[in-house]
């Protein structure tokens, strides 16, 4: 079920004895990965307590429409909105029918009416109940018009004593259908550790060495490997970028604070890209207060910074690893040598001499060169190149198994 891995499931519990099988769905859903958070009606808190749901989820359990304290936070527009599927689980016959009406008088219904998400139920109730008419009616509606997906009921003994279909799906069997409403993701189940930006190299505590870079590809490439399923690191240079959702961002400002990060991160990683313009050379030694100007010329000794991206790649057991070559001529030739000198598994290559296109420019174009091919790519938006990158990292990573 690594398919649920950082999906964002809005689980609803309604009034029944089956609700106490949805807190080993909500475990279930949290071993495969996904971020779960918790609807529940009144009738829920009879047989369950929030109390417990919010242990197993991690996130506060949602049970009042008009909870000033929810509203100030997550509201339940925004709730709606957070999620990549819901699922009532179980869905009592009153839950039912009240959606089927277009009820809105409790949190969840609202929920419901609320969000163009997927959605799914999965009944659970006496199998007499279950049969009579009106839910069946109730049930033919949800399908067709409200498009919501109905699973189960399963058939079986009930807690009343009583034989036959209304029995709610186990929870493995709905964490696996869960799963299969998202399609197998490129690099689903990996972690993936991106460098972005540029890095500053303190002269004294107001002046620095830095570059153009704005962090955008790298950016475009964090949200790309999220949205294929990766577990992913961002470990960014000084920008004025906000973090995308799902991704967790690591601030560093010089090459060594950024090494270090790497570093740190590196135990997880199944796959390393290297897109950070990381300073070449920083002063040997750093004023402790500003240089004042004093005299016409000033000389400033530079040493070698540490080289990341080398250093991944000579890493025992090293991820799969994946430079960036920024040129302004000869751009092949040195992606070429870089890529054969530091190990790399691949490597990006783009012209930035180039007008409209490369550092603080929405556009790139890139050539990707591995080991046995090289692939150009035409001018485009930095987040369709980092998706054609995810997909070219995917291919290679699947011929070596």
């Amino acid at each position: 079920m690594q398919r649920l891995n950082n999906k964002r499931i809005l689980l609803g519990i309604t009034g029944g004895i089956a609700a106490y099988k949805s807190a080993e769905l909500v475990r279930a859903l949290k071993t495969a990965g996904a971020d779960v958070r918790v609807v529940m009606t009144d009738g829920a808190k009879e047989f369950i307590t929030p109390l417990t749901l919010q242990a197993l989820s991690g996130n506060p359990v949602h049970h009042s429409l008009l909870d000033p304290e929810a509203e100030a936070g997550m509201g339940h527009i925004e709730l709606a909105r957070w999620a990549d599927f819901i699922l009532v689980a179980p869905a009592s016959a009153n839950f039912i029918a009240r959606v089927t009406a277009g009820m809105g008088n409790d949190l969840l219904t609202t929920l419901l009416l609320a969000s163009n998400t997927p959605k799914a139920m999965a009944p659970a109730m006496n199998q007499a109940m279950w049969a009579a008419d009106s839910t069946q009616a109730n049930i033919q509606t949800l399908r067709t018009l409200n498009k919501v997906q109905i699973w189960g009921p399963d058939a079986g003994e009930q807690a009343c004593g009583d034989v036959g279909p209304g029995r709610m799906l186990e929870p493995q069997a709905l964490a696996k259908m869960l799963a299969d409403q998202f399609k197998s993701d490129l690099l689903t189940g990996k972690t993936v550790t991106i460098t972005a930006g540029p890095t500053r190299e303190a002269i004294d505590p107001v002046r620095y060495i830095s570059n153009h870079s704005s962090g955008k590809m790298g950016f475009a490439l964090a949200i790309a490997a999220m949205e294929a399923g990766a577990t992913v690191n961002l470990i960014s240079g000084p920008v004025n970028l906000a973090t995308p959702e799902r991704i967790k961002r690591i601030d560093v400002e010089s090459c060594n604070d950024m090494l270090d990060a790497v570093e740190k991160a590196l135990p997880e990683t199944d796959i390393f890209i290297g897109a950070a313009a990381v300073a070449d050379y920083r002063p040997a030694n750093v004023a402790e207060q500003k240089i004042k100007k004093s005299q016409d010329a000033m000389n400033i000794e530079l040493v070698k910074n540490p080289d990341i991206i080398a250093t991944v790649a000579a890493t025992e057991n090293k991820p799969f690893t994946v430079g960036f070559a920024a040129e302004t001529q000869d751009v092949i030739a040195y992606a070429k040598g870089k890529l054969e000198k530091k190990n790399l598994d691949m490597i990006v290559a783009n012209d930035v001499s180039q007008d409209g296109i490369g550092f603080n420019s929405d556009q790139n174009a890139i050539i990707i060169i591995d080991k046995h091919s090289q692939t150009d790519f035409a001018q485009a938006s930095k987040y369709q190149l980092a998706n054609d990158v995810v997909k070219h990292i995917a291919k290679l990573l699947a011929a070596q198994n």
